[in-house]
């Protein structure tokens, strides 16, 4: 019985690492409300649920305006959680105040309508 051959390791392309998630918020000019950019997955929650929060609180702040933008075109993706999140947001909203998703992910206006049906307080633009 002879020894096994030794195993040669051939040299192989390195493989790209994806980049971290992101999302980025900033507020609007001309009008109440924010522009996020990327996607609201578990690594960027905690920074979609704290522009959330600024939303119900400058709900009542928006000088007689019963209207708070978000500009979601550059969004690319919400997971469900950050759906949940926007729809508790829309609950917490007091005084007749309403969200409009201005152009948001195709997918977010289904996952609002299946998992919560006749939701008061979202508006979905798509133009």
């Amino acid at each position: 019985m002879s020894a096994p051959e030794p195993v040669r390791l051939l040299p192989t392309a390195a493989v790209p690492q994806q980049a971290a998630p992101r999302l980025d918020v900033y507020p609007l000019t001309g009008r109440s409300g924010f522009r996020a950019v990327g996607e609201v997955s578990l690594p960027t929650r905690d920074r979609w649920e704290r522009a959330l929060e600024r939303v119900v609180r400058e709900a009542g702040d928006v000088g007689g305006e019963d209207v708070y933008y978000l500009e979601l075109s550059a969004v690319t993706f919400v997971d469900v959680a950050g759906a949940g999140a926007l729809a508790d947001t829309a609950k917490n909203l007091g005084g007749g105040c309403r969200l409009v998703l201005d152009r948001p992910p195709d997918s977010l206006p289904r996952i609002l309508g299946l998992l919560w049906p006749g939701l008061p307080g979202i508006e979905v633009s798509t133009s």
